[in-house]
């Protein structure tokens, strides 16, 4: 069964990017799953960090406006089973334009059109807001990963995506798979009171995985390449490799709790 997931963060800065590019990734190379990544945040920062120009690609936003099929818009990566959809600028005002502006069901056509594909995993990139992309990537999601840092500002703005998903959730079936931490510092000496927080906002949701600050993130993003191919011996390579095979087994376990029978 095809797995949709939804990366989201309140706010900037809190790796979402980065976690949705290595997280596919990981499942592609080590996991051998066929995986499509949407890059559904105007920034197109995902994009780029996988070596394309958003200004010479197609991105969902045609889709959605119905000028262009799902699979027009759909490249191949460098990563053998990993494809995405690229973003551009476009994306960012598309529930105001065109045939979107007039349809009180906007928010279901993303849903609508992924359903079809033939995927392992869809991982949706979703912007650092509360708005109509992040609430149509939730509504056409089974899950969602929450994205955060150990600082004040990313962990205070946890409670109102917290409302957010609840809210979504109350009419579409949602998943909150687990919280992610990126940034990490072991020996940080505020741990203990940021992790208490997200474990109010989120009960039992934190995965054990954290990924632990590496200049090596960010220098993949300048080949566009992941890090398991730039440099894969990198603390952060290991930790994202830790949180996938992680990720997978929550998911199977989820799955088997929701089909289970009652006696």
């Amino acid at each position: 069964m095809m797995q949709t997931i939804a990366v989201s963060s309140f706010k900037g800065g809190t790796a979402k990017t980065s976690t949705t590019l290595h997280i596919g990734s990981a499942l592609a190379k080590f996991h051998k799953k066929k995986v499509l990544l949407i890059d559904f945040d105007a920034q197109a920062n995902l994009t780029t960090g996988l070596g394309f120009d958003p200004d010479e690609n197609e991105s969902m936003a045609s889709v959605l406006q119905g000028n262009q099929t799902i699979d027009s818009v759909i490249l191949k990566t460098c990563i053998p089973n990993l494809d995405i959809i690229p973003a551009d600028t476009w994306l960012e005002r598309v529930e105001v334009t065109g045939n979107l502006a007039s349809d009180r069901y906007s928010h279901e056509r993303l849903k609508g059109l992924i359903t079809p594909l033939t995927y392992d995993y869809i991982i949706i990139d979703t912007p650092p807001s509360l708005c109509w992309l992040t609430e149509s990537a939730l509504i056409a999601a089974q899950h969602t990963l929450v994205c955060a840092t150990p600082e004040f500002y990313s962990v205070k703005g946890l409670e109102r995506l917290s409302q957010f998903v609840e809210n979504v959730s109350a009419r579409h079936p949602l998943n909150i798979l687990g919280v992610i931490l990126s940034f990490w510092n072991p020996r940080g000496r505020s741990n203990d009171a940021f992790l208490d927080v997200i474990e109010r906002t989120f009960p039992k949701k934190m995965f054990n995985s954290k990924i632990r600050r590496d200049i090596n993130v960010s220098e993949a993003s300048i080949y566009g390449q992941p890090l398991f191919l730039t440099n894969k011996t990198s603390r952060a390579a290991d930790d994202y490799k830790g949180l996938a095979k992680e990720m997978v087994e929550r998911i199977k376990k989820y799955a088997a709790n929701t089909t289970k029978k009652p006696a």
